[in-house]
């Protein structure tokens, strides 16, 4: 059963609204919102904004570069709230292509990996890391008594040393 559920775990999609709570608008960091995340064959991008201040194309790598949407537009969305299923494994190049949006940071490319594909990021940790532990000693262990104990120990070495 708890393999089943391993395996089931990494073929369920993820739901990423590009931006996270600032949304596809100008002044996000699109590049920083990208490597925050693993993209998988079936997860779906979710672009929010205000339709008809923004748009979001598809691109070539040329076109990511050039930020000239006059060519290499793979597809076009200007809905306002676009949901685009990433169905292949692959890098993806979006852009606003909105007058100098583009050029002003709203653009970003992801790899998307296989949904089999092991791409986990490590968990970034939330308080200090522990202390390492003590080196190991190669001194024997001295053993402290106190109290009644000591006193018993004594006697009965004792008890021994007339035997």
């Amino acid at each position: 059963m708890f393999l089943a559920m391993v395996f089931l775990k990494g073929a369920v999609s993820e739901v990423h609204t590009v931006g996270d709570e600032l949304q596809w608008n100008t002044g996000a960091n699109f590049g920083s919102w990208s490597q925050k995340y693993n993209f998988s064959v079936g997860d779906i991008l979710v672009f929010k904004y205000v339709k008809g201040q923004h748009n979001v194309y598809e691109v070539t790598e040329a076109t990511y570069r050039s930020c000239n949407g006059s060519t290499g537009v793979l597809a076009t969305y200007e809905s306002g709230n676009d949901q685009i299923e990433l169905d292949q494994a692959k890098k993806y190049w979006f852009i606003c292509n909105v007058g100098g949006h583009c050029l002003g940071g709203m653009r970003f490319f992801i790899d998307v990996k296989e949904a089999n594909s092991t791409n986990i990021r490590p968990p970034t940790p939330q308080s200090e890391p522990l202390p390492p532990p003590p080196p190991a000693s190669s001194c024997a262990t001295i053993y402290v008594f106190d109290g009644w104990s000591f006193w018993i120990s004594l006697f009965a070495f004792g008890v021994l040393l007339q035997l």
